[in-house]
C-alpha cells in the first residue's frame, strides 16, 4: 500500500512555510547588514549570504534594496499595530516602543543605519527618507486630521530623529545619559503637543493639552 497519501500534507506544509521562514531569514540579514555596514556599503548580494538564499529570491521577495531597508526597519512597519487604541495614550505607545527599541538595539538599528548614511552618502539617505516619511504618514493619517496634520507628522519624525542622533548615534550629552523612563516621560510630553494639539491660533503658539 502507497505512503504518498500521508506524506503529501507534510510536503505541502514545507511549501508553504518556507517563502515566509526564507523572508524572516532575508529581514533579520537585511537588519544586521544595514546596522552594521550602513545602507549604501550593504549589499544585496551580501544579504542574501547572510540569509542563505539566493540574490534572485531577494529580489523576488522585495524588488528592490530600498523596499527591502524600508521592510526591515521597524518603525514604519509596526505602526499599524502600534497606533490604533485610546488616543489619550497614542504619545506614550509612541514614545515608549520608539524607546524600547533604540535601547534594545545597542546602537545596532537600521534606522540608525540610515541617520549615519546621511553623512556619507546625502542622495541614498534623502531618498530613504522620503519613503520612509510616505509609509508613516499614511498610517499616522489614520488617527490625525485636519488642515496641518502633515507638518504635525513631520515634526513628530524630525523629534525622534533628533533624540536618535544625540542618544544613539553621538552617545554624549543629558540627553544620552537619561534613564530610559525619563527620556519616554519628555518624550511623551512633546509628542502629545503634535499629536493632541489645541487649536492653532494666527500667532502661531500652540499650548500642549494637559
Amino acid at each position: 500500500m502507497s505512503k504518498e497519501p500521508s506524506g503529501a500534507p507534510a510536503l505541502a506544509r514545507k511549501r508553504v512555510r518556507a517563502p515566509e521562514a526564507h523572508r524572516e531569514a532575508i529581514l533579520e540579514a537585511a537588519r544586521a547588514a544595514f546596522a552594521e555596514r550602513g545602507y549604501a556599503r550593504a549589499t544585496i548580494r551580501e544579504i542574501a549570504g547572510r540569509a542563505g538564499v539566493t540574490h534572485g529570491l531577494v529580489m523576488r521577495h522585495f524588488g528592490s534594496k530600498e523596499q527591502l531597508f524600508l521592510a526591515a526597519v521597524p518603525g514604519p512597519r509596526d505602526l499599524p499595530e502600534l497606533l490604533p487604541g485610546p488616543d489619550r495614550t497614542l504619545p506614550d505607545r509612541i514614545a515608549r516602543a520608539f524607546v524600547q527599541r533604540m535601547e534594545q538595539a545597542d546602537g545596532n538599528d537600521p534606522f540608525l543605519a540610515l541617520i549615519r548614511s546621511a553623512a556619507s552618502d546625502e542622495q541614498a539617505a534623502t531618498g530613504l527618507y522620503a519613503a520612509m516619511r510616505r509609509s508613516s504618514a499614511e498610517a499616522y493619517r489614520t488617527v490625525l486630521s485636519g488642515p496641518d496634520a502633515d507638518e504635525r507628522i513631520d515634526l513628530l519624525a524630525s523629534q525622534l530623529i533628533g533624540v536618535a542622533f544625540s542618544r544613539y548615534v553621538l552617545r554624549s550629552g543629558p540627553v544620552a545619559e537619561m534613564p530610559p523612563e525619563r527620556l519616554v516621560a519628555y518624550l511623551t510630553h512633546t509628542l502629545r503637543c503634535l499629536l493632541q494639539p489645541a487649536d492653532l491660533p494666527e500667532s502661531l503658539e500652540r499650548t500642549c493639552p494637559s
